[in-house]
């Protein structure tokens, strides 16, 4: 017997692969710090838990296939708050933001056709496109540059007919790179001029560093039709487990087929909707505390990147990730020496090479996508770890 063809093409995951040499680096008794995973370490707020104690049913029964009324109800309260409006048939409750993306990429393309997106990206974009015969397009972008976007030209030369739509995170996973308005409306430009869907990952919006502002894609018009929104309680709210996040268009007819998906697999678990119902409910400011959390763990990395002699990367503006090119050729093998080779009295850090975030062949060989997402003096203490191993690393070499 003979598996398909297109379980065997599916990427293995970069973030997840060294998993069994960080287990047995602690079987050895090694303390291991996980800077390679965007699991935080914050408290998922007391409400989420209190909303389904407080459920009271003796039967957990189906959902509706569009979600918990309740949710989609506290989702639109919560984008008016903002400033964005949405009705009931414009919003879809999905298993995560991965099966949105998933369901977005089946509803724009056909088995073959192409999405553009920015490279590196977040690298189960591979697997929600490939697992449905969608090839994603990279568009480069280089961390010299601060991972922005390149000039239109550069990106309209890589249409052709088999392109259907843009893909991208802002604030970027793993980049941390948030759009500029001007490259917001490049993309707009671009979608209408050669009839493109637009789908916005912005599961990191509020997490924008230094008086910033993450916009979101639906505060511009002219786009209504073509603009697919992704969004997710797994990271604003440190609820990754949870698996619940949502579909949004405004595109009524996109929205109505994208039901049919829904109704395939029947429904989103229903009591992690009604908790994530109390998430979307609270106060907007709640993302101010997380984010100010999250930017001097941001600090704590670059400024200590910065005090390594070859490393290259800008600060990051948003999310909670960073991509560094470091002084060294091959970044797979040195964070397999980490986990394998290497300790500090006793501990050592894990990262995630940066070549797995990449489609086009090569780029990214000599550098790691770094997650700052443990409390301040353990971010401190890996750092540490990390600049000494360096040293250590190339001195071998």
């Amino acid at each position: 017997m003979k598996l398909s063809d297109r379980i065997l093409g599916m990427q293995e995951s970069p973030v997840r692969k060294l998993v069994p040499v960080a287990t047995k680096a602690k079987k050895r008794g090694i303390k291991v710090y996980h800077l390679n995973i965007g699991q935080p370490d914050i408290e998922t707020p007391k409400c989420f838990m209190e909303a389904i104690e407080a459920y009271d049913s003796k039967v957990i029964k189906y959902s509706f296939s569009q979600g918990e009324p309740v949710l989609i109800d506290a989702i639109i309260d919560y984008y008016k708050r903002d400033g964005m409006h949405y009705e009931e048939d414009e919003v879809l409750i999905t298993n995560g933001g991965s099966e949105a993306l998933t369901f977005a990429s089946i509803a724009t393309c056909n088995p073959g056709d192409e999405i553009l997106i920015p490279e590196p990206f977040y690298t189960n974009y591979n697997g929600f496109t490939s697992e449905v015969n969608v090839n994603l397009v990279p568009i480069t972008t280089k961390a010299e540059t601060g991972f922005h976007l390149p000039k239109k030209e550069e990106i309209v030369k890589l249409i052709n007919e088999k392109t259907k739509a843009i893909l991208f995170s802002n604030p970027g996973n793993p980049t941390g790179t948030i759009l500029t308005l001007e490259e917001m409306e490049m993309i707009k430009e671009i979608a209408i001029e050669h009839d493109l869907f637009i789908i916005s990952d912005e599961v990191y919006r509020k997490m924008a560093f230094d008086g910033l502002i993450s916009h979101s894609m639906a505060e511009l018009e002219g786009i209504e039709d073509r603009l697919i929104l992704v969004d997710s309680v797994s990271k604003r709210f440190s609820a990754c487990g949870a698996r619940i996040g949502a579909i949004m268009s405004k595109n009524k007819l996109l929205m109505k087929n994208i039901l049919k998906l829904c109704q395939a697999r029947l429904c989103v678990a229903t009591l992690e909707q009604i908790g994530a119902a109390a998430l979307y409910s609270m106060p907007l400011d709640y993302a101010d505390h997380i984010r100010d959390i999250y930017q001097k763990r941001r600090d704590i990395v670059y400024e200590t990147l910065m005090q390594i002699p070859g490393v290259v990367c800008e600060k990051p503006q948003g999310a909670f990730y960073v991509v560094a090119k470091l002084p060294i050729e091959d970044a797979e093998d040195f964070c397999l020496w980490l986990l394998d080779s290497y300790d500090h009295e006793g501990e050592t850090v894990m990262l995630a090479p940066a070549q797995g975030f990449y489609a086009t062949e090569g780029l990214g060989k000599n550098e790691v996508r770094i997650a700052y997402v443990l409390k301040e003096e353990e971010m401190q203490r890996a750092m540490s770890i990390l600049k000494e191993a360096l040293l250590v690393y190339k001195q071998k070499s």
